[in-house]
């Protein structure tokens, strides 16, 4: 039960920049009236800060929530070859974000919103999420010696396949894994 809901929030954190986009894009903002009078003069940015710092706040709980994911381990010499995937999803968020400023009506975005949600839910190859960039997590696609390519999560900088090893990773389905070891 914990990976299924760990898989709906990191699904959920990786394509909620695109509602976070269009919001900006469609100017909506937090009616400051309805929490107090006293909030008349809040500047539109103010509101889009807070569009983004909620996507934010929910990938910082998806990190926290991973120490809860069941335990695994990559052993030195385990390891075969190393490949950053940092650059490769920059193309499909690129691509979220022309949608989010192509789209006019809300029930478009919903819609699409939830084709988007269903295919990253349902591909569970992979949870990039740019968001952890900011946490200074990087991506790297990692071949073991039994020839089995994984996608990793971590905040180590891999270089030289041969000593790299995990000892503290997190599971979120059979091919990607999360890093929790705390060493660089």
């Amino acid at each position: 039960m914990m990976n299924f809901l760990y898989k709906i929030l990191l699904t959920f954190n990786s394509t909620s920049l695109l509602i976070v986009i269009y919001w900006i894009k469609e100017q909506a903002l937090i009616d400051w009236l309805c929490i107090s009078p006293k909030l008349t003069n809040v500047p539109d940015f103010v509101s889009y800060g807070i569009y983004f710092l909620i996507p934010v706040l929910l990938t910082l709980f998806s990190l926290w929530l991973a120490s809860y994911l069941d335990n695994d381990s990559i052993e030195e010499n385990k390891i075969t070859e190393v490949e950053q995937a940092n650059n490769a999803f920059l193309p499909s968020y690129l691509g979220y974000f022309f949608v989010a400023l192509s789209v006019t009506h809300c029930e478009t975005l919903i819609y699409v919103f939830l084709i988007l949600f269903l295919f990253t839910y349902f591909s569970q190859t992979l949870y990039f999420n740019p968001l952890f960039l900011l946490f200074k997590y990087k991506f790297y696609y990692v071949t073991t010696v039994n020839g089995v390519k994984v996608f990793i999560i971590t905040k180590k900088s891999l270089k030289n396949p041969s000593k790299i090893h995990f000892p503290k990773l997190k599971r979120i389905n059979d091919f990607t894994f999360i890093d929790k070891d705390k060493e660089l």
